[in-house]
């Protein structure tokens, strides 16, 4: 019988397998490695860029703050203007003097009627005068209280006088500086 001896080609599969293995292993360890290191790459590049995000959205975010703290003082200064419009616009508005009150009054008074004394105290008037009869001092007090300057009208004398020969009607009046109601209420504010 023959014998063939498959010892050495055994012997050279098994170190043919063996390389073939440690081959694959450090294959598969170096491939291993390669996508541990790409993906460690990767989320090095992703955490450089969220951090330059950051600081970018930090910035912007101070810059914000530089402009709200800018826009806060300026609705201040708008409002300490607006303040002071308002107490100007309600000065305006309560602008009267003698001088305006006397051309009213002037303006209203009749023929006939004459105005001996006019003396104001605050807000009230009192005038005293004399007329020819007691219908000319109605017709005054009723022009009076159609005037938009004057409000509460009070007759409080009305007597007859002698002058020169002459019977007049000497009267006084009492009445009040009328303030609009619109300038009434910022003035309160």
């Amino acid at each position: 019988m023959i014998r063939i001896n498959l010892l050495p080609i055994r012997a050279a599969k098994k170190k043919e397998t063996a390389l073939q293995q440690i081959v694959i292993g450090v294959g598969s360890i170096v491939l291993v490695l390669v996508v541990i290191l790409t993906l460690w790459g990767v989320k090095l590049g992703q955490i450089s860029r969220t951090q330059k995000d950051i600081q970018a959205a930090n910035a912007k975010l101070s810059e914000l703050k530089n402009k709200i703290g800018k826009l806060d003082e300026i609705k201040k200064l708008k409002e300490a203007v607006k303040k002071k419009l308002d107490v100007l616009e309600v000065l305006r508005k309560n602008k009267t003097g003698p001088a305006s009150r006397l051309a009213a009054l002037s303006d209203v008074t009749p023929d006939q009627l004459w105005l001996e004394k006019y003396k104001e105290n605050g807000d009230q008037i009192s005038i005293s005068g004399v007329a020819f009869n007691e219908e000319l001092i109605a017709q005054f007090i009723r022009a009076l209280e159609a005037t938009p300057e004057y409000e509460k009208v009070d007759l409080v004398v009305s007597e007859q006088k002698d002058v020169s020969g002459a019977k007049l009607k000497r009267f006084d009046l009492s009445f009040k500086i009328e303030r609009p109601a619109q300038a009434a209420e910022p003035a309160k504010k």
